[in-house]
This record gives structure tokens, C-alpha cells and sequence, in this order.
């Protein structure tokens, strides 16, 4: 699958890339592919492109990108408010390039509303507070109304994090150089990015030097599916492709664990069990008949992977019944009110770090704080650092859910995904991908492509049904498993 997946470094891992290739023209590919966007962007609106330039390598690019839109005969007009001698030696060059063509430098933003601006201020260096006269160009800009261009990524916006230190431009596309960063798809960065682009400037990967990191789309995802969720054996039974068990359920959340079976049969488990610990429970599910639906105390052993913790409670029952499902040598996913237990319990610990079978995690961002010892904003300051530390720590594949959820395995490979939208922010959600993964898992794929297959497609699903139409807005996770289904059918 890697091989369809595009590769995400970190700050110093594309500072290591730029070293290689020092004696390619990277600014110049750099500041000529970003033209191209910006000559899209700024089509016949008509007006001045106003780019800001910053007094780094970033600023370089913005100087290479006005000189190639004055070569095309735009009115371009270039905000420097450092000095030219304190530039990097390539931004000086494209500095003086810009002025010798008969470019201007201004201090201050022209009057009038601009056709685009582009923000050529701060790239992956930026690490601290704008000073005044910097961040009064960012709140300009924002406050402008015209489209805005990032150059490499949004000023503001940490590289490896994803978060924002305020003020931060808000663009309308970002053109991304050499490889996709981690701050462009997770925490705070796509709702400051816009449409990204990728351009590479020519490099190719080195062999030698693999990313740990990959970015999950669903056209690679697709391309990359397992065998089994193709279906092209015809001599198969009810057997081949698993038996499911879901425990959870308690006094008013049998929804939760319904909502996960429901998901479990759409992705193909060849037999689902969902056991309920509700002393009231329902006996079937009209909405989908095919489910067994059991007493919680009555599970069995033929499972061929578990999902724990979907609406189970944490009671001393709750606690017992993770311990049991621990101790089987099965794939285990704990969501939810599972992961809480073993937050809580330090022997719970210490039996699933010594678990021989996968175990999959999918927390949201309070529960992995929970089981870091940590609070949400620790979690969220660096979403990956969170993921990796819980792997380790766990023994586990890890999602840490959310915008641009991010996974980790225990090999240290991580990946960030790249696909869903504001409907998944619905209570029911988690339940739907704990079950999808339960059926991955089920079928017998490993547990990494397990994980990365069933978060991507996750959020295709709420794509594709906001592309149709059905969401964002009153998007109920009950909708997800049929387009998760309907997407896996198409990509055969």
C-alpha cells in the first residue's frame, strides 16, 4: 500500500531534502509552479496581486512568483518589510532578480481590494509570535476579502503540529513544495490551508530514506484494497470472512453497540454477535436481522477479532469484561468506554502491552489524554506526538481521531488521513468505524492496513454522501456503513 501513498515529512526531515539537493534551483521551481496556481487563482477578476513577501527563504519564493507574474504582464506588487541584505542568500538572489526586471518594493499594502494576495511571509521555519509589523500584514490580509495564495504553507500554521499561533493567515489554496507536511492535514491546518497542492520541484524520493510518514486519500486507499474485501473467490462460506463479537451496550447505549454491528455486516464479517450488557435488551435489531444480539455475560469463543467498548459503561462488569476480551489471542479493538478502563486500571495496562494478538485504539482526543495522564490541549498540541507515544507505550495501532485523524503503529510508521468532513462530528461516528475495523480485522487482514483501510474510509463515506448531497449538515452516522459498502463495491 505504501507505494500508493503519498509521503509526509517532518521540519527536519525536508531540511535533510534540501540539503541533498542543494544545487537544484528550488526556489525558482518552487516560486514558477506556485505562479501557475496564482495565475488560476487570480484569473480575470481584474485588479493588483499583492504578494508579502517575509524576510526568510518563504519571502524568496514570493519574490521568484512576482517576478514570473510581471514576466506575464500582471500587475504585481511585492510587501517586504525587512531589509534585502538580511535575506538568505537565494532569497537576496531572487530579491534583487525581482528589482532588476523592474520590480517595486513597497512597505505597505496598495489601496483597493486585490485580485489575490500571496502570502509569501513565514514557511516551515516559523516557530514563534509574528512580531507587529508581520502580523499586521497577516490580519490585512484576512481581513481583505480577496482569495489568498500560501506559499508552502499558510503563515502562522506549525509544520509538524498543525497548530496555529494567531495571527494566522487563512488561505484560500496553499501550493505546497517537495512533500506533503503534517500540519497541513491535521489539528487546525486544513481549515487554514484551503485547497492544497502538492508540487514535488522535481525531487524524487529516496529509497534509502523512506518517510516514516504517509497521507491516506481514498484513490490510493482504493487501489491498495486487500484481496478478501474484493470478493473474487467464489468458493467461500459465512467462515472465510470471520465472526465478529461487539461487547457493550449498557442501560442506554444498546445504540452504540447496534450502530457498530450494523457497520460490521455492511463491510463484509461473515458473522456478527453483538453482546449487550443491558439488563432490558432488545432481542433483535429490525434494522438489520442478521445480527445475533446476546447477553453480554454470554459471550463465546469463536470470535475471529472483538470490539470492545462501544456504549458499555464502566462499572466493575464494564472492567471485567475488558479483562476477559484482553486475554483472548485475537485482534482486539477498544473504543470508547474501553479505553477508559484501561486509562483507569494500571493492570489493564500492563495486560494489553502484553498481548501477543493485534490490538487496535481508537480514541478521541479526551480519551487518548486519558490514558497519557495528560488533559485534551496537551493531546491536541501535537496530535502525532500523542498517537506515536500511545503506540509505544501500548504496544498498539492507534487512531487518534478528529480533523485529519492521525495513526501510529508500533513499528513507528504513522499516517494522517486525509479524507472526511464537519458531518462526522456526530455522536455514533466512533461507533461506525469501531465496527468497520471490527470487520477488517474479522476478515483477517493485518491489523495496519486494518486500521488505515477503515479510518479512510470513514471519511470517504461522509464525502461521498455530502458530494450526494446528505450532509454536512445533518449527517447521522447510521448513513455511513451503506456508502463505506457502496465505495469498497466501486473500487473493485
Amino acid at each position: 500500500m505504501d507505494d500508493l501513498l503519498e509521503p509526509i515529512h517532518r521540519i527536519e526531515e525536508l531540511r535533510a531534502i534540501e540539503a541533498r539537493a542543494n544545487d537544484a534551483p528550488l526556489m525558482e521551481r518552487a516560486g514558477r509552479a506556485a505562479t501557475a496556481i496564482a495565475l488560476q487563482m487570480a484569473g480575470d477578476r481584474g485588479g493588483s496581486i499583492v504578494v508579502l513577501a517575509g524576510p526568510g527563504n518563504n519571502g524568496g519564493d514570493g519574490f521568484v512568483v512576482a517576478r514570473v507574474l510581471r514576466e506575464a504582464f500582471h500587475d504585481v506588487a511585492v510587501v517586504f518589510r525587512g531589509h534585502a541584505a538580511k535575506l538568505p542568500k537565494d532569497a537576496l538572489a531572487a530579491h534583487r532578480a525581482y528589482t532588476d526586471a523592474g520590480g517595486t518594493v513597497v512597505t505597505d499594502p496598495p489601496a483597493g481590494q486585490p485580485a489575490l494576495i500571496i502570502d509569501a511571509l513565514y514557511g516551515i521555519g516559523f516557530a514563534r509570535p509574528l512580531t507587529k509589523p508581520w502580523a499586521q500584514l497577516v490580519e490585512w490580509a484576512n481581513a481583505s476579502g480577496a482569495p489568498i495564495l500560501a506559499l508552502d504553507i499558510p503563515t502562522g500554521l506549525h509544520a509538524d503540529t498543525g497548530i496555529a499561533t494567531a495571527p494566522a493567515i487563512r488561505a484560500s489554496a496553499t501550493a505546497t513544495f517537495i512533500a506533503w507536511k503534517a500540519g497541513l492535514l491535521t489539528a487546525t491546518g486544513p481549515d487554514l490551508c484551503g485547497n492544497v497542492t502538492l508540487e514535488t520541484l522535481g525531487l524524487v524520493q529516496d529509497p534509502a530514506t523512506p518517510p516514516a510518514g504517509r497521507r491516506l486519500a481514498w484513490d490510493g486507499v482504493a487501489r491498495a484494497l486487500p484481496d478478501v474485501l474484493r470478493r473474487r473467490a467464489r468458493n467461500v462460506h459465512k467462515g472465510t470472512f470471520g465472526t465478529l463479537a461487539i461487547i457493550g451496550g449498557a442501560d442506554g447505549m444498546t445504540g452504540a453497540s447496534i450502530l457498530a454491528g450494523r457497520a460490521a455486516l455492511r463491510l463484509g464479517a461473515g458473522k456478527v454477535c453483538v453482546y449487550l450488557a443491558a439488563h432490558e435488551r432488545p432481542t433483535l435489531d429490525p434494522g438489520a436481522p442478521e445480527l445475533m444480539l446476546r447477553a453480554a455475560d454470554d459471550v463465546t469463543d469463536d470470535a475471529t477479532a472483538i470490539v470492545i467498548g462501544p456504549g458499555l459503561g464502566t462499572d466493575d462488569a464494564a472492567r471485567a469484561h475488558v479483562e476477559r476480551a484482553v486475554s483472548v489471542n485475537v485482534p482486539l479493538v477498544l473504543d470508547a468506554d474501553a479505553l477508559n478502563l484501561v486509562a483507569a486500571n494500571k493492570s489493564l495496562r500492563s495486560a494489553l502491552r502484553g498481548r501477543t494478538a493485534p490490538t487496535l485504539l481508537t480514541p478521541h482526543p479526551a480519551e487518548a489524554a486519558r490514558l497519557l495522564g495528560t488533559d485534551t490541549s496537551g493531546v491536541q498540541r501535537d496530535r502525532l506526538h500523542a498517537a506515536l507515544l500511545l503506540a509505544r507505550e501500548l504496544r498498539a495501532h492507534v487512531v487518534v481521531k478528529g480533523a485529519g485523524s492521525v495513526l501510529a503503529h508500533p513499528d513507528d510508521t504513522w499516517d494522517i488521513n486525509a479524507s472526511g468532513n464537519a458531518g462526522l462530528a456526530c455522536a455514533g461516528s466512533g461507533d461506525v468505524l469501531a465496527g468497520m475495523l471490527g470487520a477488517f480485522v474479522a476478515q483477517r487482514i493485518d491489523a495496519k492496513t486494518a486500521l488505515r483501510v477503515a479510518v479512510c474510509l470513514h471519511g470517504a463515506a461522509a464525502d461521498a454522501l455530502v458530494a450526494a448531497g446528505r450532509g454536512p449538515l445533518g449527517l447521522p452516522p447510521s448513513e455511513l456503513p451503506d456508502a463505506a459498502r457502496d465505495l469498497v463495491n466501486r473500487a473493485r
